[in-house]
């Protein structure tokens, strides 16, 4: 039988993969021997000592040790245990690695200095427990002293990030990105001031009010979050779905200063989403001309790192087309009788 037959030690080495030295090495390290000698004193191997051989030369390509490969052969392990341990070992050096790799781009991409490289590397290596103390020291200067509502700083304080035990490469370079950021004296007056300047205003008050909050964070993004899911299912603004959607996320928007939702109030809402394009390009191109701290460098820029970090990257309705606006317009004032 085929089993039985006995292959000089070039076969044994072509149908393993090896080369003829290395058969000779595991033999003499016992890992692998011949099944037996012929007259000439030459090594022969069957079929079964062949297989062992190609399961040693697997996992010496998966940089096994031997003395872990000769436990396995002498039964003081499994290959299931074996392989276990060996891929924990080789999901650490990825970890490792793609930590580097976001080191390396991030300073090739800045052209950093040595301090900054050194800096980088304690980012990376920092502990949970240490990233959440860099983050408590951030906001306990940003938020101290600010004239807002009570509470507005601890919901902004819940915003942080939580790297994950196995973070992508992008992750990574943002939770280095941030972690430099929120140690810097600058970034960190800039987002003081932004906040100042944004909610210790009578609107702004009221913009961080935790009535308000609540409503944009919680019941608000799910309300709108079934809008935009009516528009982009190519609903018509007057569908009972598209209603129905529209008809809640009004409902609850104008409970918040306990507004009846009366036809004016509704014709004055579509109106408002109407110009809304239009507003946020003045918007936009105010804070580009402006000299203060706007969004986008400051908190916003802040949030979307944490974003990144956390892995919750949200669709936002500003990235939709201007047409949702006219939709949710037209929704709005199909639900108002004649």
């Amino acid at each position: 039988m085929r089993n039985q037959e006995l292959y000089p030690i070039g076969d044994a080495a072509r149908r393993s993969g090896l080369s003829v030295s290395a058969v000779r090495f595991y033999a003499d390290e016992g890992l692998v021997e011949p099944t037996r000698l012929n007259e000439a004193g030459h090594r022969l191997y069957d079929i079964d000592t062949i297989a062992r051989l190609e399961l040693v030369r697997t996992l010496r390509e998966l940089d096994t040790e031997l003395d872990e490969i000769r436990r396995l052969l002498e039964g003081g392990t499994t290959l299931h245990d074996l392989l276990t341990t060996h891929l924990g070992i080789v999901e650490r050096q990825e970890h490792a690695l793609r930590a580097r790799r976001a080191v390396l781009r991030t300073l090739i991409r800045q052209g950093c200095t040595t301090a900054q490289a050194d800096l980088m590397h304690k980012l990376i290596s920092m502990t949970d427990e240490e990233r959440e103390q860099i983050i408590d020291a951030f906001w306990n200067e940003v938020g101290e002293g600010l004239d807002v509502p009570d509470g507005f700083v601890d919901r902004l304080r819940t915003m942080r990030p939580v790297l994950s035990a196995d973070p992508t490469a992008a992750q990574l370079e943002a939770w280095i990105e941030l972690g430099d950021l929120v140690r810097d004296p600058a970034f960190r007056d800039a987002v003081r001031n932004y906040l100042r300047e944004t909610y210790t205003t009578d609107v702004g008050r009221d913009v961080a009010s935790a009535p308000f909050q609540d409503f944009v964070h919680e019941n608000g993004g799910r309300l709108v979050a079934e809008v935009l899911a009516a528009y982009r299912a190519g609903e018509s603004p007057r569908s009972p779905w598209a209603q129905q959607a529209v008809t809640r996320f009004m409902e609850a928007a104008t409970a918040l200063s306990d507004t009846p939702l009366t036809p004016e109030v509704r014709n004055r809402m579509a109106d408002g989403y109407r110009r809304l394009p239009d507003m946020m390009r003045r918007i936009a191109e105010e804070e580009a001309a402006a000299e203060s701290p706007v969004y986008d460098d400051t908190h916003g820029r802040y949030l979307s790192l944490v974003a990144v970090i956390n892995g919750t990257e949200s669709e936002d309705i500003r990235e939709e087309d201007s047409t949702v606006f006219t939709w949710i317009a037209d929704a709005m004032r199909a639900s108002t009788p004649a």
